[in-house]
């Protein structure tokens, strides 16, 4: 019931524990940074894939341009980690402008073996601003 001390209690918890590390596996948030239009006019495209808050530290990034996976052009950084125990880390992919135009979709996936793996698309019709 809404009156029993649990659920008082959890209501009245502090919402910042102490961090401890966390257990299992924890999905991480992707966040795709689209080339700025500077670089664009160099005729070369980079895009940036944030994955923040993941654990363990063995999530693997990768790139999908059009729909099929790519690996050339794409530099991994090493994963941080977070004073909350969970793990940042940064992928970049540098593709030719005329690829980025023409290229209709690109997508960061992270993967981790057992876990669904976690999508974050960047779409560059999207992106006119």
């Amino acid at each position: 019931s809404l009156c029993s001390p649990a659920f008082i209690l959890n209501l009245c918890s502090t919402p910042y524990p102490t961090p401890s590390p966390p257990v299992g596996v924890v999905r991480l948030t992707l966040t795709v940074l689209p080339p700025s239009k500077e670089e664009e006019k160099q005729s070369s495209a980079t895009l940036v894939c944030l994955a923040s808050g993941g654990f363990p530290s063995n999530w693997k990034l990768g790139w999908k341009v059009g729909g099929s996976s790519t690996s050339s052009g794409v530099s991994n950084s090493l994963e941080v980690l977070g004073t909350n125990g969970h793990y940042s880390w940064s992928s970049t992919l540098s593709l030719s402008a005329d690829q980025w135009k023409k290229t209709g979709s690109v997508s960061c996936e992270a993967s981790l073996s057992g876990q669904s793996p976690v999508t974050q698309t960047l779409d560059p019709d999207g992106c006119s601003e």
